[in-house]
């Protein structure tokens, strides 16, 4: 057993669903992540702020795979990610395996990519029927099931071009949850939106998280934030600088860095606030 997986008093594995230890990343020689340790656990509502650029994407994406890691570990519900460790050293999965392990993690983009030529039903039906085997008709029930609990029941059969931003990421969120992830990530899901649409996106969030899913959250929402996050992390330059609970870290930062940064959020907000609509 690795000295890096936790352990409880009594000496028995304890795993957080995500177990991140020391993770470094870089591109063309630009370290972006260096030396991540985090913990999510189960049921818990974590939140990452931070300026563009601080790694926050980053990270999301080395959870799940998207992207490999240089350096440290990764474990999601007891599993490596990406790795298998054998005799000390870790030796790369294959794609197959790899895509195996990411069918359990939900991510939720920016941009929601759903497939233009098909419905909102056959956006949510396709990866359960085409990667998981389900039959056509029990991936049907459950998607239909889907589109009502994020509150778009009456668009079955709306193609991507006929619904607005918001109710496409919804349907991006319902894609997401029909392969049951255990985890769902999301790398800041309202700030391709209308500011109108994004109380809608948020909302479905909020039950999901009543509900007691697992979730990461990169987001600018510091309203979100507050209410929601079990935690917020608040990350910068590749590392983690401040982290507790929301009223502690959003109202009471402790770090330069992190009061810098929350000082132009609020001022960006009462900007928006000050701007009429057109």
């Amino acid at each position: 057993m690795s000295a890096t997986q936790p352990t409880t008093a009594t000496g028995t594995t304890a795993y957080p669903l995500v177990h991140a230890v020391n993770v470094t990343k870089a591109f063309h020689g630009n370290e972006v992540l260096k030396g991540i340790d985090m913990d999510v656990a189960k049921g818990e509502v974590v939140c990452l702020l931070g300026p563009s650029g601080s790694g926050k994407t980053t990270f999301l994406r080395c959870i799940n795979q998207l992207e490999s890691i240089d350096g440290g570990r990764i474990w999601v519900d007891g599993d490596l990610m990406g790795y298998a460790e054998k005799n000390g050293h870790l030796h790369h999965l294959s794609d197959k395996q790899v895509a195996a392990q990411r069918r359990e993690i939900g991510m939720v983009f920016q941009r929601w990519n759903l497939f233009p030529h098909m419905t909102a039903l056959e956006n949510i039906m396709e990866a359960p029927v085409q990667v998981a085997g389900q039959s056509k008709a029990k991936a049907k029930e459950r998607a239909l099931a889907l589109l009502d609990q994020v509150g778009l029941k009456d668009k079955p059969s709306a193609y991507p071009a006929q619904l607005s931003g918001g109710q496409q990421q919804r349907v991006a969120i319902a894609r997401a949850l029909a392969m049951d992830p255990k985890l769902m990530l999301f790398d800041e899901p309202t700030s391709a939106l209308d500011p109108e649409l994004v109380g809608e996106v948020l909302k479905v969030m909020r039950q999901l998280a009543q509900d007691g899913m697992t979730m990461i959250v990169v987001t600018h929402e510091m309203s979100f934030a507050r209410e929601v996050a079990d935690r917020v992390v608040f990350m910068d330059g590749g590392v983690v600088v401040e982290q507790g609970a929301p009223k502690d870290v959003i109202n009471n930062p402790q770090h330069e860095r992190t009061k810098s940064f929350l000082r132009r959020m609020r001022q960006e907000e009462d900007d928006a606030e000050a701007t009429p609509s057109a």
